[in-house]
C-alpha cells in the first residue's frame, strides 16, 4: 500500500508553494532576500522528486487503471519539466517578482498543478 499521507503532503507543499508564489509575484521585489520565496521553491523542488512514482503506486494500489497509463506518463513529464523550471529559478542569486511571475505563468507548472488537483480528487 502506498503512503497516501506522503503523496498528500507533497501535493500540499506544491499547492501551498504556488499560492505563496502568486502573492510574491505581485510584490514587485527585485530580490528574495527576507522572503520565503527560496524556501518555498526548494520545498516544491524536493516534493517533485519521485512524485510520479507515488502517483503510480496510488493508482496501482487501488486496483490499477490500464487506461491511466497516459495520465501517469503526463505526471512524470509535467513533474520533470516543472522541477526543471523551479531549478532554474533557484539557480539565480536573486529571485525577483517578475521571475516568479514568469514561472507561475509557465505551462509546465500549471499542468503539474492540474495533475495534482486531479490526483487529489481521484483519491478522496
Amino acid at each position: 500500500m502506498p503512503d497516501m499521507s506522503e503523496l498528500s503532503s507533497r501535493i500540499d507543499t506544491i499547492e501551498r508553494g504556488y499560492e505563496y508564489l502568486l502573492a510574491y509575484a505581485a510584490q514587485g521585489r527585485q530580490s528574495d532576500e527576507g522572503s520565503e520565496a527560496r524556501p518555498r521553491l526548494t520545498a516544491m523542488f524536493q516534493a517533485l522528486d519521485g512524485l510520479d512514482a507515488l502517483v503510480a503506486q496510488a493508482v496501482n494500489a487501488t486496483g490499477g487503471a490500464p487506461d491511466a497509463a497516459g495520465f501517469l506518463d503526463a505526471v512524470r513529464q509535467d513533474a520533470a519539466r516543472a522541477r526543471g523550471a523551479i531549478g532554474l529559478v533557484l539557480s539565480r542569486p536573486a529571485i525577483s517578482s517578475i521571475l516568479v511571475d514568469n514561472l507561475n505563468a509557465s505551462i509546465h507548472l500549471r499542468a503539474l498543478l492540474t495533475d495534482c488537483f486531479l490526483v487529489e480528487q481521484a483519491f478522496k
